[in-house]
């Protein structure tokens, strides 16, 4: 049986205040600087040992959840419930017609206008939102998820550990670091870590990793074309990244860790040109969600709305409602209420019940002071889509801005019952609980937001706190249960 141990990826309670942000980099740079470097030295997790040489997919899924933590911890999420449903719909689309065996799939959305996606053992896909801003359509977009879910359901990262079983295992964590690295940090940090790892590492490692992407294009096609796109798009999404590195002096983040060449390309179109033609309908949400992020990044939105307003009699067909949504969503951000409302008004009528539009339409409500208005929108909409996360999150703020802070806490707590790994209920849920004066459940939702981001010390004192609150038989109790899976929690991670 392998020796598994599941310490922290970065280990932020050893690390000087100061220093937590940007402990990645110096982890890679300590690792990789120095080849002969025990596994105590490094403190890396051991994915597998000299005799075994691999892991097994219920260790994977551990690993997984645990660099998920930090990974949530160490950079900064992206706050949009609706496109996170987006790209999990999408996703789960995609992994239902791949050779994904184990769908515990988790996602992470961060909050960087850079394109990148990475995967990671166990089933984490993280997507930066800057992927919107660089995908022409839906098609280019899947495709890069795609390629992640063809490494992950290869298990990429296993195969590694074996091809590398008998090298020093720095060229293995130190691997696994960069990748990381340069998926969540990003920059110059992230691209010489991966630099660093290759220039130490075996030449029979680098032509592993290319045969590895090779692999992932080849089963991610396959995947694209059966799950109704064009299989093409892979090849168009890998052009777009080719003129962004012919033509701007920093090499996208998503080539760190997925070398991209001109022989790659031509075989992605070689491949997609073997499978029957398909007519892929495009969809609008996609879209939707690409002016979203547009305008979360835009400096100047006062510029992006005047382009589509400009554009907008060119348009046609969901293009041109795409288009006017995102007028909507400019005229809102410029506090022009009524004519955010008459620009979303057309599309409401076409689709009366597409949460998109409805939450636009909440949004604009609350923010011209309409709240009851707002609250009637979501009320109505969550009566047919029930647990809606989106439509949830939204009600639930709102309700907190009117003052009904122990209704928007009753909507939060039964979210949580649903999503009871989504660290952002948690945190809203402290709060909303602070404002209801309902202490130790403050404490309790804050130990559950400790929990999700890998903070067992925080959450065990929090938990602490709610224990000596509480007077409750069967609270009391519960509160012990969530103490004992900390301790259960720390004790695999610290042994």
């Amino acid at each position: 049986m392998p020796v598994y141990i599941m310490k922290y990826f970065f280990n932020y309670n050893s690390t000087p205040r100061g220093l937590r942000k940007t402990c990645a980099a110096l982890l890679a740079y300590c690792l990789l600087a120095q080849p002969t470097m025990t596994a105590a030295q490094v403190n890396l997790p051991v994915l597998g040992d000299s005799v075994s040489g691999t892991i097994s997919t219920q260790q994977e899924y551990e690993f997984g959840r645990e660099l998920l933590r930090q990974i949530r911890r160490e950079t900064a999420m992206f706050d949009d419930p609706l496109i996170m449903e987006y790209i999990v719909n999408l996703t789960f689309k995609l992994a239902v017609n791949s050779q994904l065996k184990d769908h515990r799939l988790e996602f992470i959305l961060i909050d960087n206008q850079i394109l990148n996606a990475f995967a990671a053992p166990g089933g984490i896909v993280g997507v930066n939102a800057g992927l919107f801003l660089y995908a022409d359509n839906e098609g280019q977009f899947a495709s890069v998820l795609s390629h992640e879910l063809a490494h992950i359901s290869q298990r990429h990262y296993a195969r590694s550990v074996q091809q590398a079983k008998n090298n020093a295992l720095p060229s293995v964590a130190g691997l696994l670091a960069s990748l990381i690295i340069a998926a969540t940090v990003g920059g110059d940090a992230g691209q010489a870590a991966l630099m660093t790892n290759q220039a130490v590492g075996q030449e029979n490692q680098l032509r592993y990793s290319r045969s590895n992407e090779q692999e992932a294009d080849r089963i991610g096609i396959r995947t694209l074309y059966n799950s109704g796109f064009d299989p093409n798009d892979m090849a168009g999404m890998f052009e777009q990244m080719m003129r962004m590195k012919s033509f701007s002096r920093r090499l996208p983040e998503f080539l760190s860790t997925h070398p991209l060449d001109e022989n790659r390309i031509a075989d992605s179109k070689n491949r997609s040109n073997s499978l029957p033609s398909v007519d892929y309908v495009q969809n609008i949400e996609f879209l939707l969600m690409k002016h979203r992020v547009t305008f979360h990044y835009a400096n100047n939105k006062d510029s992006v709305l005047q382009a589509l307003q400009r554009d907008l009699p060119q348009l046609n067909g969901i293009e041109k409602d795409a288009a006017m949504y995102g007028v909507a969503l400019g005229q809102l951000h410029n506090g022009q209420y009524v004519q955010a409302t008459q620009s979303l008004d057309g599309l409401l009528k076409k689709d009366p019940t597409r949460i998109t539009y409805v939450m636009l339409e909440a949004d604009i409500a609350k923010a011209a002071g309409q709240t009851e208005r707002a609250l009637s929108i979501l009320e109505k909409n969550l009566k047919i889509n029930p647990n809606n996360n989106p439509l949830t999150m939204s009600y639930a703020k709102t309700l907190n801005e009117n003052g009904r802070y122990d209704d928007a806490a009753a909507a939060l707590e039964r979210q949580s019952l649903i999503r009871p790994n989504d660290p952002e209920i948690w945190y809203q849920l402290a709060e909303i609980q602070g404002k209801a004066d309902n202490i130790s459940k403050v404490h309790q939702a804050r130990g559950e937001y400790f929990i999700t981001v890998g903070d067992f010390t925080r959450a065990r004192n929090q938990f602490n706190l709610a224990l000596n609150l509480e007077n409750d038989r069967l609270v009391k109790a519960k509160i012990q249960q969530r103490l004992d899976y900390i301790r259960d929690l720390q004790n695999r991670y610290y042994r």
